[in-house]
């Protein structure tokens, strides 16, 4: 059986607050249109990319175009 935890009255030491840094319920659920595209990558590259995504199970495409997306929402102006 389980203990039961027994709370007290005492003051709380110095409490940071942390902003809410967690994507909404609607950034998570949009999902953004995709473009078919061929290109030719590096075997270096694309082995890279295929041995990350396997260790984190996960699709090698995908890392591939959350880099991109990563990159060009830093090159947009804000």
């Amino acid at each position: 059986m389980k203990s039961t935890i027994k709370y007290t009255n005492e003051p709380m030491d110095d409490i940071k607050l942390i902003p809410d840094f967690l994507p909404s319920p609607e950034e998570l659920a949009f999902k953004e249109e995709t473009v078919k595209i061929t290109i030719a990558l590096s075997k270096r590259s694309v082995d890279f990319f295929k041995k990350h995504a396997s260790n984190h199970k996960t699709q090698y495409q995908k890392l591939i175009r959350r880099l991109l997306d990563e990159y060009v929402s830093r090159q947009l102006p804000r």
